[in-house]
């Protein structure tokens, strides 16, 4: 398989996803959003109480 054969491939699978839009119906964006925070804010708790200076 050569390089061109290769970005040729990589090309067409890039086209065919923007056919779709490229997004899932089962995800609702304010649900990952809401996730996303819930576990940076998860992970900033953790991340204080071990840092506590004593």
């Amino acid at each position: 398989m050569s390089i061109h054969s290769t970005a040729a491939q990589l090309v067409t699978l890039a086209s065919e996803g923007e056919e779709h839009g490229g997004n899932h119906e089962s995800l609702s964006p304010y649900l990952t959003g809401g996730g996303a925070l819930f576990v940076l804010l998860l992970l900033l708790w953790i991340t204080t109480r071990f840092n506590r200076d004593r």
